[in-house]
């Protein structure tokens, strides 16, 4: 059984040192930022947790220590990127006995599109190798896959349990809602239209704003959960205007500068992945101001 998957759930940021290594001391640092921040889960590995750029022995590594620091509190997805079943595969047999809720899993994704009954293999194949729960992370514009695409393969393949919807298209992500089956989890990572995805009837979010500024996130989520939609809008609007910042090419690195400021140790992103510029960074500032975040003074 997937355990219960909702609300927000903040894509974990991969510490980093200044040459590249994994600084897995800091994961617990953050975990605890964001579980005292209202947190319903997280994710790692992800595309904020830059895990296209981990060897298999470090992805291991860092879901080990992401399900220690977790304690059970809250529930932990791990993300797969890569590109081809076979690695696929063996990223979630190593992660397998470390009690993750879920698998969050691209498709395939270098340059050439799989056909549809390949796709729907290849998260076959992954559901039956693994036994992990599996979640399609459809974000890869040339690899997208079609709401009718994954309603066929949540019905189709056992153990595949639900959607983190991606990109920007708001109406795909609510077609999507409406051809799903009642228990499919369907995600939106849509980080300009969170608060229309909940109204919408999204289960929660799995976005790289949640992990920039958890806390105005959750407050955005009960505030739509209570019905209080002028407050949910209000909070959308500051949201926007700090998304509008940091959605960059180099979106995880501003993300963990959103989250050094306030006094969460995020490390470097990977090369070649550039840190902020420091015109990005006063940006940054200026939007987080907005929110009422306090925030530490940070080179």
């Amino acid at each position: 059984m997937t355990p219960q998957l909702s609300g927000i759930i903040p894509p974990m940021t991969t510490p980093f040192t200044a040459d590249g290594e994994l600084d897995l001391k800091s994961v617990k640092a953050q975990m605890d930022w964001c579980i005292a921040q209202g947190v319903h889960g997280v994710a790692a590995g992800g595309s904020t947790g830059e895990g296209h750029t981990l060897d298999v022995d470090e992805y291991r590594a860092l879901m080990a220590a992401t399900v220690e620091a977790a304690d059970g509190r809250i529930p932990v997805i791990a993300g797969i990127i890569v590109d081809s079943t076979r690695d696929a595969i063996r990223r979630g047999k190593a992660v397998r006995d470390l009690g993750v809720a879920a698998l969050q899993v691209t498709p395939v994704h270098y340059l050439f599109r799989p056909d549809d009954a390949a796709m729907q293999e290849h998260f076959r194949a992954m559901a039956e190798e693994t036994g992990v729960p599996i979640m399609i992370y459809n974000v890869v514009p040339w690899s997208y896959l079609s709401p009718q695409l994954l309603c066929k393969i949540m019905r189709e393949v056992p153990g595949v349990v639900g959607v983190k919807q991606s990109a920007g298209d708001l109406k795909l992500l609510a077609d999507l809602l409406i051809m799903a089956a009642p228990d499919d989890l369907i995600f939106t990572a849509v980080d300009a239209l969170l608060y229309p995805s909940y109204a919408l009837g999204a289960h929660g979010s799995i976005a790289a704003t949640l992990a920039a500024v958890p806390a105005a996130c959750v407050e955005e989520w009960d505030a739509v959960k209570a019905g209080d939609h002028k407050r949910a809008l209000a909070i959308h609007e500051r949201l926007l205007r700090l998304w509008n910042v940091i959605a960059t090419d180099n979106l995880p690195a501003c993300v963990k500068y959103c989250q050094t400021v306030q006094g969460c140790p995020a490390g470097y992103p990977r090369a070649p992945m550039p840190e902020s510029s420091a015109a990005k960074k006063r940006e940054i500032i200026d939007a987080l101001a907005g929110l009422g975040v306090t925030t530490e003074a940070a080179g």
